[in-house]
């Protein structure tokens, strides 16, 4: 019998699509603004794969929205051995974390951010095996799947009775009130043991402002030429940052904002504003990924819906990274996660980055559960790339 424990921060993310960067202290404005939790929802791609298995096992969880819902829901054997409180806070996570810790596991699965991620680990220390299920805006630590669906993944091949292997990953976390006023401060506070996937666990996330002044500025010449006449989305990024410098126009670095003529039309737009702004008007989506992990959705711009994503069109995305950047991934494909799975693999495919001025590559976009195996499909991995190719 597999024993798995599973903890659900409902909360986590809640704060992504309304702006607010986070759920940490701001989980009741979010609501009042119209965010919904989703974190049930990203704990679900993960685990439906459980309800196919013929192996035994069980899910031992916490009541309510913290994992019992979820269990009975996708008709998993499970049993409830902490009771929560109603709304569900930090201490919660800990007491449960802390009772399934004592029941022998053979993994500890949670949904949410970095936050939560502190919050087991305080409770069950270094030596417990755990995954978490990424559900937060922001997730700088190397304990979870890149996708909800990849964290599955991994579970079932563990439930299947797989050999894995185990490392020790960081937990990491940002000051939230700082992360809110452009600043980012990230903090190790400690290690957890994870299955050694490389494909399916994401990596620590690089930090730091980039440092390749030209680059960038030969970057943002061919993007300020390419988005002359367009209204266009500004993401979050230092790489954007350094083409907003260039245009002279403020940017929030953790946000998104709109540009139309030169000019910014509104500054840190949630979800909502996104879908009216664009609704009637044709909008282009200027984007980077996040560096040593390659998320170029569902990693701190979760304002950028799926609505907002279909609304846009795959053809208006425009996606800017150094060669230094995309190198770091080691061939590894960008990732999309925007939490809905069909949007995920029409997303998938190459896609052209902007490298420099009249610069790009293609680059293969495929999250690890839908790995593309057509040849025609895949492009170089980036540690091969030519140091000047010009198209």
């Amino acid at each position: 019998m597999i024993k798995l424990g599973l903890i659900v921060n409902p909360i986590a993310g809640v704060g992504g699509s309304v702006a607010l960067k986070g759920s940490d202290g701001v989980s009741d404005q979010a609501l009042a603004k119209g965010a919904t939790k989703k974190a049930n929802l990203r704990a679900e791609q993960a685990l439906q794969a459980l309800s196919q298995v013929q192996q035994a096992f069980i899910v031992y969880t916490a009541s309510g929205e913290m994992g019992e819902d979820l269990c009975q829901k996708l008709s998993l054997p499970h049993e409830v051995i902490y009771q929560a409180n109603q709304p569900s806070d930090a201490l919660d996570t800990q007491q449960a974390a802390q009772q399934l810790a004592k029941l022998g596991l053979e993994l500890l699965i949670f949904a949410g951010g970095d936050g939560t991620a502190r919050d087991v680990l305080s409770a069950v220390g270094e030596g417990t095996k755990c995954l978490g299920i990424p559900a937060g805006c922001k997730i700088h630590s190397g304990v979870y799947g890149v996708t909800p669906a990849a964290s599955g993944i991994v579970i079932e091949k563990l439930v299947k009775g797989e050999m894995l292997s185990l490392k020790s990953a960081d937990v990491m976390d940002i000051d939230e009130q700082a992360f809110r006023q452009g600043r980012v401060r990230a903090k190790c506070f400690g290690e957890m043991l994870v299955p050694d996937e490389l494909r399916y666990v994401q990596s620590v996330k690089q930090s730091g402002i980039e440092s390749e002044e030209l680059v960038l500025q030969d970057i943002a010449a061919e993007v300020i030429e390419l988005l002359e006449d367009e209204q266009f989305i500004a993401g979050s990024g230092s790489t954007v940052a350094a083409i907003m410098q260039e245009l002279s126009l403020p940017n929030t670095l953790l946000g998104v904002d709109l540009v139309k003529d030169h000019q910014i039309v509104q500054e840190d737009l949630t979800e909502a504003e996104l879908i009216n702004r664009i609704s009637n008007v044709k909008t282009k989506l200027l984007i980077t990924p996040i560096g040593g992990q390659g998320h170029l959705f569902g990693r701190g711009n979760q304002q950028l819906s799926p609505a907002v994503i279909r609304k846009l069109g795959r053809e208006n995305i425009v996606v800017v990274a150094t060669k230094t950047k995309l190198k770091s991934l080691h061939g590894r494909p960008l990732i999309v996660d925007t939490g809905d799975t069909e949007l995920d693999k029409n997303l998938s495919g190459s896609i052209k980055v902007i490298t420099g001025y009249r610069d790009y590559i293609m680059y293969r976009v495929s999250n690890p559960e839908n790995e593309v195996t057509d040849a025609q499909e895949l492009c170089h991995p980036a540690a091969d790339l030519p140091e000047q190719p010009r198209h």
